[in-house]
């Protein structure tokens, strides 16, 4: 038997340890929420402005890419010619534009995933971790898009002129669009003006002037991308008339002229309503003097953009002319899209405090 001479709460006692010294050693699975944070990051921050800039390298590559017809330089993806580092891709302009345009889509990848896993771990605010997740979204999307362009490249559709693969270049044109906007959204959202100072409470006829300048660029642009990729970039050969004899409307009409006549109307339309927003931001006295000289950039920027495209029916669509219209207006909308969404700063804090 065993003894029973020991008194049972002196056993409790030998062994028991106090309080203190059962704790964890090491943090619990929520770790990541107490180092999240509304403040400002400035590593975070600097990222997301980089990955705002990369864009830009992404869509000028893809730009060019398209504008000399390299898309179909290499017949498989992801790899080049089954390499990541194809043979004379450096001395061919076709390979070297679609590899480089590959290569900086990868980039970007990895950027966007980075990025998004870098807000969930360290952002407090709701709204900006899920424009993280957005953005990685669209930009896997984006990736696959691209490459089943390429894979079936070869796939006829009854009734159409392009094939299946062709087709593909549009929604992935149109979808880099969304994915400029929602990267300046994200490092906006970061940016020591957004979290550091007060919110902008501007006319609501100023943010809605806005707004239907948002829309109406997405709208051009997604007509320009149309265009663009049912060659209709010269369906209409004169400027800014359309016809030799200076007739506003074309002589003879088919869907390519529709399409080239279409943007040159939504472009007048454009310039119409960003004159006026740079007049309502100047006017409205609670917009901060940096948004009203944006508001007069944006004005600069649809100057060069016109001028560019009136270069492209003149120099019978020079390359770089072209790359750098397509350019010029992501930048237009990253812009246009950036003042506005200022603008509505307040809005966005209330509802997601």
């Amino acid at each position: 038997m065993p003894p029973t001479h020991l008194p049972k709460p002196a056993i409790v006692k030998r062994f028991a340890l106090p309080a203190t010294e059962v704790s964890l050693p090491f943090p619990t699975l929520d770790f990541h929420l107490m180092n999240r944070t509304s403040h400002y990051q400035p590593g975070l921050a600097w990222f997301a402005a980089l990955g705002s800039a990369w864009v830009f390298v992404l869509v000028t590559l893809g730009a060019f890419t398209t504008s000399i017809g390299a898309g179909m330089a290499f017949a498989d993806w992801p790899l080049s010619n089954g390499s990541m580092n194809p043979t004379g891709w450096l001395n061919d302009i076709s390979m070297f534009a679609e590899h480089s345009h590959r290569l900086s889509g990868t980039t970007m990848g990895l950027i966007t995933i980075t990025l998004a896993i870098w807000l969930w771990r360290r952002e407090e605010r709701t709204w900006l971790r899920s424009l993280g997740w957005w953005a990685l979204g669209v930009v896997m999307v984006q990736g696959l898009i691209g490459g089943q362009r390429v894979k079936l490249d070869a796939m006829h559709v009854p009734g159409f002129e392009m094939t299946l693969g062709q087709m593909l270049r549009i929604p992935h044109g149109i979808l880099a669009q969304v994915f400029v906007c929602l990267l300046f959204a994200i490092a906006a959202g970061l940016s020591r003006p957004w979290i550091e100072n007060a919110a902008v409470v501007p006319a609501r006829r100023t943010r809605r002037v806005g707004l239907w300048c948002v829309g109406l660029l997405f709208v051009q642009l997604t007509v320009a991308a149309t265009m663009r990729h049912n060659y209709a970039g010269l369906a209409i050969p004169t400027f800014p008339f359309s016809t030799p004899d200076g007739g506003l409307l074309p002589a003879a009409w088919d869907f390519r002229v529709a399409l080239q006549f279409t943007h040159r109307v939504i472009a007048v339309a454009l310039a119409l309503a960003i004159a006026n927003y740079g007049h309502v931001l100047w006017r409205d006295a609670a917009v901060p003097p940096a948004l009203r000289w944006l508001g007069v950039v944006l004005m600069g920027l649809l100057a060069l953009q016109i001028t560019l495209g009136a270069q492209i029916i003149w120099t019978g669509r020079n390359a770089y002319v072209t790359t750098g219209h397509v350019v010029i207006g992501a930048l237009t909308l990253a812009a246009t899209f950036l003042l506005t969404f200022f603008l509505y700063r307040g809005s966005v804090g209330a509802k997601t405090a």
